[in-house]
């Protein structure tokens, strides 16, 4: 025997250890078994009948499948963080996404979009798209930001070409109705409810046309006029101004107009139907009293520190950065030494929300629960970042993951949830339902499940150790069932070898291809 023996013995063994594991990654699940682990090139997971598909990951949290986050029936899989896809119930593409945000693709049955780190964008119909329902629908778009912008529908009120800064024309868009130029900064020119200004060159000289009228050498002057609308004069902007707003068509008659004076730093005054504002040193001395359409009166000393203000449906009472307690349109704030903790609740949608933070984002925690209902279970989401992140909804279904560095800052991306957030859960639990749960540990590589409607459980450590149990039997295998030991419903043991996995426990309705 010399090395050359020990080294073919050495790779033989190798050889036949990985198609051993490989068998078993593509075999079916035993009986007494809704999980199989072959860790780290994969673990099959079987999912509740609602879920439609069963779920899997190989080679740690990298490859996977599963059901996505929505209520949609969709499908995730992917490869992390490089390419993460979804499919429909049906089994049809939706979306694909590339290092997201670098790229993504979207899709449905009329339209497809893909973005490449949303500056460069196409949108258009499919070919096999049902017929528009308006010409605006007809449109298909393509924008290189801020260099190409392009429309082309079947109205040429609604199609457009420009390149920046050279030339051209962009409609309804960034916040305009029109907007154009040449050579920018040369030449711009915009409209917007009809007023059209140009500037040449931008933003200096201002010429103002169409429902409006005047002229500016910016920031020295600019003087704009809106017959029977609005009447402006600024004077080394934005240190003089004064700003004249005729009364809305629908207010009362003998209304008066709403004005603004100002002088910068020293004054400014803002007046209107029961309104009046008045700032001395501005901005840090003034007040504001209201009489219509609600009462409020407002005190303002040393600006943002000291406010006092009391009406009908807003309250302030600022001594920043000690203390803070406001109340408007149904949102009460408080904060405690800003910006260390601050505590928000109000409604909406029906639900009630109570929100606590701890400099911003280090610890959030927010609970929901039905609107006027006290006594109702209630929902409740927890960030300690970077450590943890806790979901509970109220209703029986949990979860946790450790760490958690990305869910405090993108609570409603399912994007990020799938492509980026695994990477890091070295931890993860879900509670489907009491007495259904699941714990993981370096991304499947140890499990354990229970399920006591069923009277089961299950402990994976990857697959050299899992052991099962149900009602009263229990298999306990090594190496997935290369040797072991199992205990039949008398509380017999017997030892078994080379009882790998034969046929699947599918908890599953099959998925539609």
């Amino acid at each position: 025997m010399n090395a050359r023996f020990f080294s073919r013995l050495f790779a033989l063994c190798v050889a036949e250890g990985l198609g051993f594991v490989l068998h078993a990654a593509s075999a079916d699940l035993p009986a007494a078994e809704l999980e199989h682990s072959a860790w780290p090139f994969i673990v099959r997971q079987a999912q509740p009948v609602e879920r439609r598909v069963d779920a899997w990951s190989a080679g740690g949290p990298f490859l996977f499948r599963k059901p996505a986050a929505d209520q949609d029936g969709n499908t995730a899989s992917g490869f992390r963080p490089f390419w993460v896809q979804l499919h429909d119930a049906r089994g049809e593409f939706r979306a694909g996404h590339f290092l997201y945000p670098v790229f993504s693709y979207t899709v449905d049955e009329n339209t497809y979009k893909w973005s490449l780190l949303e500056l460069v964008r196409r949108w258009d119909r499919r070919p096999s798209a049902d017929p528009a329902s308006s010409v605006f629908d007809q449109r298909g778009e393509f924008e290189i930001f801020p260099l190409w912008f392009s429309r082309q529908s079947g109205d040429p009120e609604l199609s457009y070409r420009a390149l920046f800064p050279i030339h051209g024309t962009i409609k309804h868009k960034l916040f305009f109705e029109r907007l154009s130029w040449t050579l920018f900064p040369l030449y711009v020119e915009n409209e917007k409810r009809g007023a059209i200004t140009t500037f040449a060159p931008w933003p200096i000289v201002r010429i103002h046309r169409g429902t409006s009228r005047g002229w500016g050498v910016w920031p020295l002057y600019d003087h704009i006029e809106r017959p029977g609308i609005s009447d402006a004069t600024y004077i080394l902007w934005p240190f003089g101004y004064n700003v004249t707003r005729q009364p809305h068509p629908d207010d009362p008659p003998a209304t008066p107009p709403r004005r603004d004076v100002g002088v910068l730093p020293f004054y400014a005054r803002s007046t209107g139907p029961g309104y009046v504002n008045q700032d001395y040193a501005w901005p840090f001395f003034g007040y504001t009293e209201r009489t219509s359409p609600q009462r409020y009166s407002e005190r303002r000393y040393f600006w943002p520190f000291l406010v006092q203000g009391r009406g009908d449906a807003r309250y302030v009472s600022r001594y920043a950065p000690f203390y803070t307690h406001s109340n408007s349109k149904g949102v009460d704030k408080q904060w405690f030494m800003w910006p260390l903790v601050r505590h928000a609740a109000w409604s909406d949608e029906g639900v009630d929300r109570a929100r606590t933070q701890f400099l911003f984002f280090l610890f959030w925690h927010e609970k929901q629960r039905a609107a006027g209902r006290t006594n109702s279970p209630s929902a409740e989401l927890t960030h300690a970042w970077p450590l943890v992140s806790h979901w509970d909804n109220g209703a029986g279904r949990r979860q946790w993951q450790f760490p958690s560095p990305l869910e405090v800052f993108f609570p409603h991306n399912d994007r990020i949830r799938h492509a980026w957030s695994p990477l890091f859960a070295l931890a993860r639990h879900d509670q489907r339902a009491p007495g259904d749960t699941r714990t993981s540990l370096l991304w499947n590589a140890v499990t354990w499940e229970q399920r006591v409607a069923e009277n089961r459980s299950e402990f994976h450590l990857g697959p050299l150790l899992s052991v099962a149990r149900q009602a009263g039997e229990k298999r306990i295998a090594i190496g997935n069932g290369l040797f072991g030991f199992k205990r039949d419903a008398d509380r017999r043991w017997r030892m078994f070898w080379l009882d790998f996995p034969a046929k699947t426990v599918s908890t599953t309705t099959p998925a539609t291809r």
